[in-house]
């Protein structure tokens, strides 16, 4: 039975029946709820689906868009970043969380969530649970963003504009910077995923600094999917003949970003609520809190634009 309303979650999220919020709230229901033994699965197949997807969605963007926004995206991100690995510092050590965790904690919440976690853990040489935990927080949060965002800028009146760029510098993970995007609409889709991935970008530099400072030997992953889609952007924008067929890898895109959003959620378990403890969630939850406030803050008030 557990098996079959996992596949068929799969299946609704698909063929397109459940959004990407319906989605991830479907994947939590399951994963909450249902003891499975599909949790390495889940994450395995997320983790291809998220790069898979974007790299389809490369086939619905313009290349100059896509260099203008990210030339912009590129700067913001790289200030943001600072600003939120600093009080994240200053966050850990008043609440007393391990330097490592608080580290990973910071690093997700400033770069690309679980993709920074699981870039740095090796780095850091940090234990599997202080990865789980950092995972667990950041995943959590992500969850609460995909559906809170949405209403927040629609109370706010943000534009397709300021949504994209607010979701892309506040929100953790790809998947539901994407996901919260694209319930927005579709020019903050278009620019949402375009910072988000000039963001991601920094998980190179920050590997790497951060292994020279600590000597380590680690291997350090390199996200070559953001690639893949800069160049999905340039087919599409140099070769129109074949409009209809990139209007379709687009639109797979959209519906694996669904999927992703299912397998995400039920990874999610009771467990893993239990494993988070509370300083590392409220160090996520204040961080999050003090970078969300302060880039929206900065975008209403036109100090961050493109």
């Amino acid at each position: 039975m557990t098996k079959n309303l996992f596949f068929l979650g799969i299946i609704l999220a698909a063929a397109g029946i459940l959004s990407p919020p319906l989605a991830l709230a479907a994947g939590l229901a399951y994963g909450l709820t249902v003891e499975h033994g599909y949790h390495l699965e889940a994450r395995r197949l997320a983790k291809f689906l998220l790069q898979a997807s974007v790299v389809c969605l490369g086939f619905g963007m313009n290349l100059g868009q896509v260099i203008r926004v990210g030339r912009s995206g590129f700067l913001y991100t790289a200030l943001g970043i600072a600003f939120a690995m600093l009080i994240g510092a200053g966050l850990a050590y008043l609440l007393h969380v391990g330097k490592t965790q608080g580290f990973l904690i910071s690093a997700g919440t400033a770069i690309c969530g679980g993709s920074a976690i699981a870039a740095l853990a090796p780095v850091t040489n940090a234990s599997e649970e202080a990865t789980a935990v950092s995972m667990g927080t950041v995943f959590i949060l992500n969850s609460i963003a995909l559906f809170i965002f949405p209403l927040i800028g629609r109370s706010l009146h943000l534009t397709q504009t300021q949504f994209g760029l607010w979701s892309a510098l506040a929100i953790h993970d790809t998947s539901s910077v994407v996901g919260a995007a694209a319930r927005y609409g579709a020019a903050a889709l278009a620019i949402a995923t375009t910072v988000k991935l000039a963001r991601a970008l920094w998980i190179v530099p920050v590997s790497i600094g951060t292994a020279l400072v600590r000597r380590s030997t680690a291997k350090i992953h390199l996200p070559w999917f953001i690639l893949f889609f800069c160049l999905a952007a340039v087919v599409a924008s140099y070769l129109p003949a074949f409009d209809p067929e990139y209007t379709q890898l687009a639109r797979l895109g959209r519906l694996g970003l669904g999927v992703t959003l299912f397998l995400i959620g039920t990874s999610l378990s009771r467990q893993t609520l239990k494993d988070v403890g509370a300083r590392p969630l409220v160090l996520g939850v204040l961080l999050w809190v003090i970078v969300g406030s302060v880039s929206l803050l900065m975008i209403l008030k036109g100090w961050i634009h493109l």
